[in-house]
């Protein structure tokens, strides 16, 4: 059987690149869990509401597909799942026939909330807790690098 690699026997990049998956991974599951035995709500659908209640204005739905790390199909099958728990409303666009928005409903920001509070009490022991403020400055600093670079590492 062959043997698992050390961190010392792997590149850098490797080892780093590694991390990341697994440490979003492990938080995703980690939120995922909580987030539905909560409150019925998959964190694919927790992300969705979170760019709806961080907006002041509905959001088309086109936006959502483009902000979030879903594709736009998985958010419409989400938004479709949001307002059938009423939780979203759909308007047509008022600046584009073409288009609808999508808002949270008062029912969608008390959900929100609730699971919002859920989401950092699952992510406490694991995340904030465990890392201290210039490990959360680094990985900001990750983040805003590889988004900035978003476009073209898609292409």
């Amino acid at each position: 059987m062959p043997k698992k690699l050390t961190e010392a026997e792997m590149p850098a990049a490797d080892y780093a690149f590694y991390g990341l998956v697994w440490a979003g991974t492990t938080l995703t599951d980690r939120v995922d869990r909580a987030l539905v035995k909560a409150h019925d709500l998959p964190v694919s659908w927790f992300e969705v509401m979170l760019w709806l209640a961080s907006s002041p204005e509905p959001v088309p739905a086109s936006v959502l597909g483009n902000s979030t790390l879903l594709s736009r199909s998985q958010v419409s099958r989400v938004v479709d799942a949001l307002q059938a728990r009423g939780l979203v409303t759909r308007t047509p666009s008022a600046r584009d026939a073409r288009s609808v928005e999508v808002s949270l409903t008062e029912a969608g920001r008390t959900l929100f909330a609730e699971a919002d509070t859920t989401r950092r009490e699952a992510l406490a022991p694991a995340f904030t807790e465990l890392l201290d403020e210039r490990d959360m400055e680094a990985l900001g600093t990750v983040w805003r690098k590889l988004k900035a670079e978003k476009g073209r590492l898609q292409g």
